[in-house]
C-alpha cells in the first residue's frame, strides 16, 4: 500500500513521512515534523514545530499538534514534542511543544486514547495506556503515569503528578499530586477509595489489591502525616511493588498529595 496524501494537503518537502501514511484534506505538516509508518492524519490537522510522531497513530480531524507553548516566556526556542506509537487522538485536541524552562520536550508514550477537545500543555509527560476523556486538560509540567484515566472535564494544575492506575470522576479539578491506584473526584480532588475495578481488569490478584487497600488506609484514613505514612508503609510490606510505588510517590511529591 502506498501513502495516500490528499491533493489539498500542504506538506513541507523537509518533513519525514514513513510508509503507508494517510493525510486528509487541507492538513498542514511542517518542515521539522516526522511521522512513522502506518499512521493516519485526518482533515484540517496542523502538525508543526519540532514534532516526532511514531508509527500506527490515528489522528482525527481539526487537531493542532506541535504548536508553540501557551507560555509568555517562550521565545521561539527549538523545543520538541515527542509522541510514541499506537495512539489515538480524537478531534479538536491541542498538544504543545516543551519549553526551555523545563525539560524542553512534551512527551506522550504509547497506546494512549486521547478524546476530543483535550489540551496537553508544554512539558507534560504522559506514559502508556492513558485515557484522557473529552475536554480534560493538563496545564504545563504535568506528569501522568501509565494506565491513568482522566474523566471528562478533568483539569490538572501545573506541576502536578498523576499516579498510575488512577481514575478521576467527571469535572474533577486537581491541584495536588494524586498517588497511584486512587479514585479522585470533586473540586480540589478528594480521594474516594481505590480503583478496584480498573485493577481487576488489569489482572491484579486479590492479595495485591488487599495490600493496596491497607496502604490506602494508612495514608488517607489513619490521619498520619506523610512521613508517618511512609514509615508505616515500610512496616506493612517491604517486598510489595504496589506498596513501594506508594512510598516512592510520597517521597517524590513536591506539591503534596490530595487529601
Amino acid at each position: 500500500m502506498t501513502s495516500l496524501i490528499h491533493e489539498t494537503a500542504i506538506i513541507s518537502p523537509k518533513a519525514m513521512l514513513g510508509k503507508n501514511i494517510q493525510v486528509g484534506p487541507y492538513s498542514i505538516i511542517g518542515e521539522k515534523v516526522s511521522i512513522g509508518d502506518n499512521s493516519s492524519i485526518g482533515s484540517h490537522v496542523v502538525i508543526t514545530g519540532n514534532t516526532s510522531i511514531g508509527s500506527h497513530n490515528k489522528i482525527y480531524s481539526h487537531n493542532s499538534i506541535g504548536a508553540a507553548p501557551q507560555d509568555k516566556k517562550y521565545k521561539d526556542e527549538d523545543t520538541k514534542l515527542v509522541i510514541g506509537d499506537n495512539n489515538t487522538i480524537r478531534e479538536f485536541c491541542t498538544i504543545n511543544l516543551g519549553t526551555t524552562q523545563d525539560r524542553g520536550v512534551t512527551r506522550i508514550g504509547n497506546n494512549n486514547w486521547i478524546m476530543a477537545y483535550v489540551h496537553i500543555a508544554h512539558d507534560c509527560d504522559i506514559g502508556n495506556e492513558v485515557i484522557m476523556a473529552n475536554n480534560s486538560s493538563l496545564a504545563g509540567h504535568v506528569n501522568v503515569d501509565d494506565y491513568a484515566i482522566l474523566g471528562g472535564f478533568t483539569l490538572v494544575h501545573q506541576f502536578c503528578k498523576i499516579g498510575a492506575h488512577i481514575i478521576s470522576a467527571v469535572n474533577t479539578v486537581i491541584f495536588k499530586d494524586v498517588p497511584p491506584y486512587l479514585i479522585v473526584s470533586d473540586y480540589g480532588a478528594k480521594p474516594s477509595g481505590i480503583n478496584i475495578e480498573g485493577l481487576r481488569r488489569r489482572g491484579f490478584e486479590p492479595n495485591r489489591v488487599n495490600l493496596i487497600k491497607k496502604a490506602y488506609r494508612i495514608i488517607f484514613r489513619d490521619k498520619n502525616t506523610t512521613e508517618e505514612a511512609i514509615q508505616k508503609l515500610r512496616e506493612l510490606d517491604q517486598t510489595s511493588v504496589e506498596v513501594g510505588n506508594f512510598i516512592n510517590f510520597l517521597k517524590n511529591s513536591h506539591r503534596g498529595i490530595v487529601r
